[in-house]
């Protein structure tokens, strides 16, 4: 799972194997920069001078610098707050959500949640409430949970049918569309009244969703 920021100098990547999430920064270099080994004069052999790569004599020179913070086992589906200040991220094996303050670059509270395998995470585009899928749901068990984002408390569960993975939310928060890995259906919740208004059926095992733009 990889998320680039508006502003382009700034990616979040979830490792699960690691259970962190890695922040990658668009940094100035250390005073001094970076040259070859044995320093700027080193030459290659034969004499000639080491080209340096990089942007054209007189732009400024940007390196990346990345902090892993630690979060949950199976730390897998995260997503930004509209606001860019806080990252959530669902621990599959933990039952978990890490909330990350993006500022500081260090959790700063985890929240269990009733879901097996969690599995995705979205915020709604207004920032209000996050939607998490469960990847582990079997029979009776829920499939998503939806909780307010300021408060952190669960406003609604839902059985779906089946486990659940992606998350897509209509730009206007209207509603989601969940993708039913264990039902071979997308589930279409409307995020007003909080009920499941239909489903669309597709192929075995669906995850990934996405919009197309018919032009």
């Amino acid at each position: 799972m990889i998320i680039v920021a508006n502003s382009l100098d700034r990616i979040f990547t979830s490792n699960v194997n690691s259970a962190t999430i890695s922040i990658i920064e668009q940094v100035s270099p250390p005073s001094g920069g970076f040259g070859p080994p044995g320093g700027p004069g080193a030459a290659r052999a034969g004499g000639t001078p080491p080209q340096a790569p990089g942007p054209p004599p007189g732009a400024p020179r940007l390196t990346w610098e990345v902090t892993n913070v630690p979060a949950g086992r199976g730390a897998e589906g995260f997503d930004l707050s509209p606001d860019g200040k806080e990252l959530w991220a669902a621990n599959a094996r933990d039952a978990t959500v890490t909330i990350i303050d993006v500022a500081a670059k260090k959790a700063i509270q985890t929240l269990p949640i009733p879901v097996k395998g969690a599995n995705r995470l979205k915020f709604t585009p207004d920032g209000k409430r996050v939607l998490i899928s469960a990847l582990g749901a079997r029979g009776a068990d829920t499939s998503l949970v939806i909780l307010g984002a300021s408060t952190r408390k669960e406003i609604k569960q839902f059985n779906l049918g089946g486990g659940a993975a992606g998350i897509l939310i209509a730009p206007d928060g209207s509603r989601a569309f969940v993708a039913v890995s264990g039902a071979d259906k997308v589930a279409v919740v409307d995020l007003k009244t909080l009920e499941v208004v239909g489903q669309i059926n597709v192929g075995k095992q669906p995850d990934g969703l996405a919009w197309a733009v018919l032009k």
